[in-house]
């Protein structure tokens, strides 16, 4: 069975390089480019993998990640932040809020 990933980041150069990793490893694919339209996405059809950016305009990483824990299902996907923030407080608090890996 083919497993999903829905690739989260503002930055179309990173979504095409990320897309085109999974998609060797058989993901079928999805993307959104702020927190917003991956809820919705999401929401419509939830996704095995998220790969999340934390800063975004609309929605960031972060209050996707919340929303998107306390929706039917939210709990399921297995959420990876990738981003360029490392502060050891992001991290904590990205875990708190859900994250599987940062």
């Amino acid at each position: 069975m083919t497993k999903s990933c829905l690739i989260v980041d503002d930055s179309k150069m990173i979504r095409r390089v990320a897309a085109r990793i999974l998609k060797e490893l058989n993901f079928d694919i999805s993307e959104a480019d702020n927190g917003a339209d991956a809820l919705k996405l999401c929401r419509a059809s939830m996704p095995d993998a998220i790969l999340l950016d934390w800063n975004m305009p609309v929605m960031d990483g972060l209050t996707f990640l919340k929303a998107l824990r306390a929706t039917p299902e939210g709990d399921r996907p297995i959420v990876l932040f990738c981003t360029a923030e490392r502060s050891v407080e992001k991290i904590s608090e990205a875990l708190d809020a859900g994250a599987n890996e940062y």
